[in-house]
């Protein structure tokens, strides 16, 4: 059965573990709102980390509905997601971004990270 909680564990909270993602991304993955910086890690499961800064979006109301938003949608399709640590970075313009819409946007996502994944273990690597 695939679990859907989101405990610690699934989080980066340490410094050094955002740090090496965006020191070294395997791959990336944007919008004109949203970079994804995406790094392997040695674990079985894949982890998420925010970045939503004031500079991107303004108002803490609106930076925490993203982060509930982007929490939501990991958790619920992180069974199509393989071990890797994503890092969510926000860019202006994303808190006018409806909730349906940055929905969908991350299932995007998530299925173009199984897709490539998938597609690299076939090619072996």
């Amino acid at each position: 059965m695939v679990s859907h909680n989101f405990s610690k564990q699934k989080r980066l909270l340490e410094a050094k573990h955002f740090k090496r993602v965006f020191d070294s991304p395997d791959k990336k993955l944007s919008t004109s709102y949203i970079l994804l910086l995406v790094c392997k890690n040695d674990l079985d499961h894949p982890r998420l980390g925010l970045v939503i800064g004031k500079k991107s979006v303004k108002l803490a109301v609106q930076r925490n509905r993203l982060k509930r938003q982007i929490r939501e949608v990991f958790r619920l399709n992180q069974h199509l997601i393989d071990s890797y640590d994503v890092v969510v970075v926000a860019r202006r313009g994303l808190a006018e971004v409806e909730n349906n819409e940055l929905h969908d946007q991350f299932i995007k996502f998530w299925k173009r990270l199984s897709v490539k994944n998938s597609t690299n273990s076939e090619n072996g690597g």
